[in-house]
């Protein structure tokens, strides 16, 4: 199994990035998808999640109504599209697959390497 996330870089305040994470090695449609989110010297934490099917998403509150988690089956990949960027945004960012939908790291059986994103004030 493996997750290749790409998409990072340098933005200024107010600006947009999207992330996308490739999953090759497992059925795709079987997996829920996070994307979760470390700064430095601090811990990974939840960023957003989306179901199996699509249908059901959860955002964590600092993010909920900027960013947007979708998924593309036909390219067995997903997406975050982060809009109105913060300097509190500034993490390096992991997609993750499990079988279920979870706000927890230990909910997922499966990481990506981390896509560096860094927002200027």
């Amino acid at each position: 199994v493996q997750l290749q996330a790409s998409g990072g870089g340098l933005v200024q305040a107010g600006g947009s990035l999207r992330l996308s994470c490739e999953a090759s090695g497992l059925t795709f449609s079987s997996y829920a998808m996070g994307w979760f989110r470390q700064a430095p010297g601090k811990e990974r934490e939840f960023v957003t999640y989306i179901n199996r099917s699509g249908g059901a998403t959860n955002y964590a509150d600092s993010v909920r109504g900027r960013f947007t988690i979708s998924r593309d089956y036909a390219k067995n990949t997903v997406y975050l599209q982060m809009n109105g960027l913060k300097p509190e945004d500034t993490a390096v960012y992991y997609c993750a697959a499990g079988f279920f939908v979870s706000r927890q790291v230990r909910g997922y059986d499966y990481w990506g390497q981390g896509t560096l994103v860094t927002v200027s004030s």
